[in-house]
């Protein structure tokens, strides 16, 4: 079964506006114990993200430390050059990362993780085809598929990928699940056949890593290109 964002994601938002004041934001991610609030038009469409950080430029770009002589580390000015415009913000708008990046319900959890690590966020925000808000998707939300229990994982392998999904002879396999980390045993007829239960077996939610014992009758890895 593969997981979408749908499954993993935070319904229950909380979201601001674009002329919703800085104290009202940090009040906002105070009381939700949340790291980051969407920014919403009077349509629920989604035009950015406020994060802590954002809200912290104001303290690191601070303009009393500047007439006091004082720079930001080299490393964050370069990280975030456009700090100082968004330490002067006073809105949301004003201190919004956008366009915020965004996620499908229906995208697979995986995407989503591939998504956050290529643009370096923690969060996604969740909407709907009209771009409307419809959940948020955190780091912490995708590191729950690997609490997953090891008999639910074992009997997705069996069942969903042994039995129906490769369409061979799987009688001789045998498969063990402990922390996440599952252990295929046993015989096919091919060594092909083998590599590709591996490989779905690395895709199933849950699953930390594959320990493949796998043997076969006969290479046909020789016949690949020929």
């Amino acid at each position: 079964m593969r997981m979408t964002v749908k499954d993993v994601m935070t319904t229950e938002v909380a979201s601001v506006r674009g002329d919703t004041p800085f104290k009202d934001i940090a009040e906002t991610l105070i009381s939700g114990g949340i790291s980051a609030v969407p920014v919403v038009d009077d349509d629920r469409h989604v035009i950015g993200m406020v994060s802590e950080a954002d809200l912290l430029r104001k303290e690191e770009f601070r303009e009393q430390f500047y007439r006091e002589g004082y720079q930001p580390p080299l490393r964050a000015r370069l990280r975030h050059p456009k700090g100082r415009q968004k330490a002067a913000g006073d809105t949301a708008a004003e201190l919004m990362s956008s366009p915020a990046i965004s996620v499908s319900p229906e995208a697979s959890a995986v995407s989503a993780a591939r998504l956050m690590d290529s643009r370096d966020v923690k969060r996604l925000a969740v909407v709907d085809p009209d771009g409307r808000l419809v959940g948020i998707v955190s780091r912490r939300d995708l590191v729950k598929l690997f609490l997953r229990g090891d008999e639910d994982i074992a009997a997705e392998v069996r069942d969903d990928i042994l039995e129906r999904a490769l369409w061979v002879d799987t009688s001789h396999v045998t498969v063990e699940v402990h922390q996440g980390v599952v252990t295929l045993s046993g015989w096919m007829d091919r060594r092909s056949e083998a590599g590709i239960a591996a490989r779905m077996t690395q895709r199933v939610n849950g699953v930390v890593d594959v320990i493949d014992n796998l043997t076969w009758k006969q290479d046909d890895s020789k016949w690949e290109g020929s």
